[in-house]
């Protein structure tokens, strides 16, 4: 199995003297394509930071990610937008969906932003995929969490990403929809090929991944 993301001796440090922070302190890892990998570890312990840097939303202080074979940091900040838009797929905690829009202008928003002709047939397929195709026209303050999440996780299949970052997207969720919002997402990794990396405080989340990487201090402990 090739590897898709490569993280060498990432540094990223907040704050100076006394209120130092050593958010990430110079971890490495690698992540193989088309697996669940959930990545684990005590609050504080730099699991976001780690995750918003291999998603190229964090820039680190030294060191590199390559995604793959690609330094995404040796790109000026236009292009490794473009290049985030195009490669990853990002799913929240609090879902981020824009509420004055109803369900189908979220879904296809990033398409806007990167310019694209909104391919109908191919949202549409994944909005049945993921249950959605009746709630095309609702606003979000008329979902459940649930449904929430399952349009932030058609927002993100539609650019057809090589990789999906998902910063504990169940931490909202009832223990019912938490279940069912983790089976979508490692259904959706086997049935279009792609890689998902999440951060998880959910031991059971963490059992049904393929790899489980835990962080403390900043650093990988263990790689399993």
């Amino acid at each position: 199995m090739s590897k898709i993301v490569e993280v060498q001796d990432l540094v990223k440090y907040y704050g100076s003297g006394e209120n130092l922070v050593k958010a990430v302190d110079h971890t490495s890892l690698c992540i193989e394509s088309g697996k669940f990998t959930a990545i684990v570890g005590r609050s504080g312990s730099g699991k976001s930071t780690l995750l918003h840097m291999i998603g190229g939303l964090d820039r680190p202080d030294s060191g590199r990610v390559l995604i793959d074979g690609k330094d995404i940091f040796g790109l000026k900040s236009d292009r490794l937008a473009q290049f985030r838009r195009k490669k990853i797929g990002f799913v929240f905690q609090d879902f981020n969906l824009i509420p004055s829009l109803n369900v189908w202008e979220n879904i296809i928003l990033p398409m806007g932003l990167d310019g694209r002709k909104v391919p109908v047939e191919e949202v549409e397929e994944k909005m049945e995929y993921l249950g959605l195709l009746g709630k095309r026209k609702a606003m979000p303050a008329m979902l459940s969490g649930g449904q929430k999440q399952r349009v932030a996780i058609a927002r993100a299949l539609v650019m057809n990403p090589a990789i999906i970052c998902a910063d504990e997207p169940t931490g909202n969720l009832d223990s019912q929809s938490e279940l069912e919002v983790v089976d979508l997402m490692k259904k959706c990794v086997r049935d279009y090929g792609q890689t998902l990396v999440m951060i998880t405080h959910d031991e059971g989340i963490a059992q049904m991944a393929d790899c489980v990487i835990l962080i403390e201090d900043g650093k990988v402990v263990s790689q399993s």
